[in-house]
C-alpha cells in the first residue's frame, strides 16, 4: 500500500525503528541513516559476530547510509536524499536536529510539504522534554503500570517494553494519516509524538472514570473482581486466561463443563469465601494446559492459554496466519498479516552499517 513511498530514518534503537519496520512492511522504502558508529542497537555483537538481537528485529526491509551529521558536508548529502524523499522520522533528544543541519525548518526549506515525525519520550517543548527516560518511566508516569500489579498491590515489572513499541505504532498511525493528508492537500506535516503522552491515550477509560467514581481501576469487571473474567492455574502449573463476560460466552463454557448449576453466578465475585470460585479453581486444576488449550479451540467461550514465547508459533491460530516465519536462523514477526501471502517472503536482512552509502549516494550525486 505504501509501494513508491521513501522514508528516511534517524531514529535508533526501538520505538522510532519499530515504526519504520511497520511501514516497510506496508512497502515504503526505509533508508536508515546511521553515524560513522552506527545505531548503538547494533551493539556490543552477539555470540554469533552478528547484530543485537534487537537490532536484527526492528531491521529487516531497510537500507543503511552511514553519514557524519557533525559535518556539513555529510548533512548537505542529508538534505539531498530527504528531496526525494516523502517522510523523515527521528529520535533525537529536543533540539539536536537544529544543531545538525536536519531540524524541521531546515527540511522545509527543500522540502515543503515533507512529513516530519519527532519521536522523543516528553515531547519537543515542556517541563520534562530535557530529560532522559525510558519505557519503564513512561509507563509509571502515565498511570499504566499502576495497573500491572500482583495480589499484594505491588507494581509489577514489565518484561516487554509496552512504551516503545505502541509509541512506534502511533507514529507509523500517524504517518500514514499525514501522507493522506498530503496526498489531498499537497501539504506536508510536522509530527511531534512523545511516548509519555502515547501511554496516557491507553489511559481513557481510566482516567474518566475516575473522576466520575474516584475508582482508579478502570473498568471494574474486568480488575479481578469476577469469576468470568480472570486468570486460572492448570494441573501442570501452567495459566489460562478466561473471559466469559457475556452470557452466551458463559452458557456455552458452564454447559461443556456439565456445571448447568453455575449459570446464575457468572458475576460472582473471585474470593476465598466463595465456594462457586473455589470450584472453578479446582476445575481448572484438574486438566493440562494442553487439554484447555483443546478446550478453547472447540468451546467458544473466550479462553486462551497463556503461552511463553517458544510456545507462541507453534499455536494453531499464528500457524494458520502464518505470521512468525524462520529466516536467516531466527524467527521473524510480520506487523500486518496478507491474506495467502507471507509478507516475510521477499525480505532483505537487516542491513550492515553503511551497506547502501556508496549506491544511494550516487543516485543524489548524480
Amino acid at each position: 500500500m505504501l509501494k513508491g513511498i521513501r522514508i528516511i530514518d534517524f531514529s535508533q534503537y526501538l520505538p522510532g525503528p519499530y515504526a519504520t519496520l511497520r511501514l516497510a512492511d506496508l512497502g515504503a522504502e526505509i533508508i536508515k541513516v546511521e553515524s560513522p558508529i552506527g545505531d548503538p542497537a547494533r551493539y556490543p555483537p552477539e555470540k554469533d559476530g552478528g547484530g543485537r538481537y534487537l537490532f536484527r528485529a526492528q531491521n529487516r526491509d531497510k537500507k543503511s547510509v552511514t553519514l557524519d551529521l557533525k559535518e556539513r558536508a555529510d548533512q548537505l548529502l542529508a538534505l539531498d536524499l530527504i528531496k526525494q524523499a516523502d517522510v523523515v522520522i527521528e529520535s533525537f533528544r529536543p533540539g539536536v536536529t537544529k544543531r545538525l543541519g536536519i531540524s524541521y525548518e531546515d527540511v522545509c526549506k527543500e522540502k515543503p510539504d515533507i512529513v516530519y515525525c519527532s519521536l522523543s519520550g516528553y515531547g519537543q517543548e515542556g517541563v520534562m522534554s530535557h530529560l532522559g527516560s525510558h519505557d519503564i518511566n513512561y509507563m509509571a508516569l502515565s498511570g499504566v503500570l499502576s495497573q500491572l500489579k500482583d495480589d499484594n498491590e505491588k507494581p509489577i515489572h514489565p518484561s516487554t517494553t509496552i512504551a516503545d513499541l505502541v509509541g512506534g505504532l502511533t507514529a507509523s498511525e500517524s504517518i500514514v494519516a499525514a501522507l493522506l493528508k498530503k496526498e489531498r492537500t499537497g501539504e506536508g506535516t510536522y509530527l511531534d509524538i512523545a511516548l509519555a503522552d502515547v501511554m496516557l491515550t491507553l489511559m481513557t477509560n481510566h482516567i474518566l472514570i475516575e473522576s466520575a467514581t474516584g475508582s482508579q481501576k478502570g473498568l471494574e469487571r474486568v480488575h479481578k473482581q469476577h469469576i468470568c473474567y480472570s486468570l486460572y492455574e492448570t494441573k501442570d502449573g501452567r495459566y489460562v486466561s478466561f473471559g466469559a463476560l457475556e452470557e452466551k460466552f458463559w452458557q456455552n463454557f458452564c454447559l461443556a463443563v456439565n456445571k448447568k448449576e453455575w449459570l446464575p453466578e457468572r458475576f460472582s465475585n473471585s474470593e476465598e469465601t466463595n465456594p462457586i470460585y473455589i470450584e472453578m479453581k479446582e476445575l481448572f486444576k484438574s486438566r493440562t494446559l494442553e487439554e484447555w488449550t483443546t478446550f478453547s479451540l472447540e468451546i467458544d467461550c473466550c479462553m486462551a492459554p497463556v503461552l511463553e514465547t517458544s510456545e507462541v508459533a507453534n499455536h494453531p491460530y499464528y500457524k494458520a496466519r502464518n505470521m512468525i516465519q524462520q529466516k536467516w536462523g531466527h524467527q521473524f514477526v510480520a506487523t500486518r498479516f496478507k491474506e495467502g501471502e507471507s509478507l516475510l517472503t521477499n525480505s532483505t536482512l537487516p542491513p550492515k552499517h553503511g551497506e547502501h552509502t556508496e549506491e544511494l549516494l550516487a543516485k543524489v550525486e548524480n
